[in-house]
């Protein structure tokens, strides 16, 4: 929560910057010209990617054997995102709601587990390639520099360490096991200086490496199953990409499609690698000087970047808030009876 607190300090603080270097009366004339008809399709196409998303874990759970109804998936899917937010941990906070409804519901948490891997590694995988299609605009346009390629070195680092780690745990769950239980004797050894004892278990490790191996074993000989998830993680990035188009013509702002895609990967990237909850207070930031290097208007960088974010953060937050309060309801529901 203090995370969160002070990214929105950070976010009011950008805010005002960019609003004091930029002309009042250029942005009021700006949203004044506005068309409400196209912010209405960019928050329609944002349901459709909650949605998609949804979709995709529900792929995933077939592949490891886990049928879930559509209904329940989307609301543990929002909440899940919610929760990415207010406790964020590259992606891994949101995976505690998947483990808690798959315990209560009597599901392996080992493949669940498996699943929200497989869904970050996707994810990543996905990215990769609308990042690389960034890459190319922006050497063309002779605007990358040290700041990306050193947060895009990060990105590659965390997809090949949860590719390591669902490799080791589909080829042996001993290995698997080894890793697991070396990295926790690693943050004992960190932390028992402050907490005078072992955080993590380390005979947990095993146990939980004999788990996600056993639910990896299903996948084998169903290697080209795997497409359809990534095809529905490209789908989530051209449905943002759409949102951001739609939000260039709510601004009547002219743009090209290495706009669009330039100014998208490098926002998505610095979204991935902030310390801050989603990015917040970076991405507003780096979003709008990315677009203006890439020709558009300051004020109109500064309008479409807050717009966007807003329909694609606080929009979704706001229904995760919601989401986490109904699945929360519903489960105690299910216990009194």
């Amino acid at each position: 929560m203090r995370k969160v607190i002070a990214s929105l300090i950070l976010l009011l603080a950008i805010a005002f910057v960019i609003f004091r270097f930029s002309e009042l009366t250029n942005i009021i004339d700006t949203v004044r010209h506005s068309d409400v008809r196209f912010l209405l399709a960019a928050l329609v196409i944002e349901v459709i990617w909650l949605f998609n998303s949804a979709t995709n874990y529900r792929v995933l759970y077939r592949l490891v054997n886990i049928k879930d109804e559509h209904y329940r998936l989307i609301l543990v899917a929002t909440a899940a995102n919610f929760v990415n937010v207010i406790a964020p941990s590259v992606g891994i906070g949101g995976m505690a709601v998947f483990v808690d409804d798959a315990q209560r519901h009597d599901y392996s948490s080992g493949r669940v587990t498996v699943v929200g891997i497989l869904y970050l590694f996707f994810d990543y995988l996905a990215f990769l390639v609308v990042l690389a299609l960034g890459w190319v605009v922006l050497i063309r346009r002779n605007n990358l520099n040290a700041g990306e390629i050193t947060a895009s070195v990060i990105l590659l680092g965390m997809a090949i360490f949860f590719a390591t780690m669902l490799y080791l745990g589909y080829r042996s769950a001993v290995r698997l096991g080894n890793v697991l239980a070396a990295g926790a004797r690693l943050v004992n050894r960190l932390l028992r200086p402050i907490l005078h004892r072992d955080y993590l278990p380390e005979a947990r490790a095993h146990t939980f490496a004999a788990e996600v191996s056993g639910a990896l074993s299903t996948l084998r000989g169903r290697r080209m199953s795997l497409l359809l998830p990534f095809l529905f993680a490209l789908n989530n990035f051209a449905l943002l990409i759409c949102v951001l188009a739609f939000t260039f013509l709510a601004f009547e702002t002219p743009f090209t499609v290495g706009t669009l895609v330039g100014g998208f990967s490098i926002g998505y990237l610095f979204l991935i690698v902030s310390p801050t909850p989603a990015g917040l207070g970076v991405v507003e930031g780096v979003l709008t000087v990315i677009l203006n290097t890439l020709r558009v208007k300051w004020e109109a960088a500064a309008l479409i970047t807050l717009t966007y974010r807003a329909i694609t953060f606080w929009f979704p937050l706001a229904v995760g808030a919601v989401a986490f309060r109904i699945l929360n309801q519903t489960q105690k529901s299910d216990e009194k009876k």
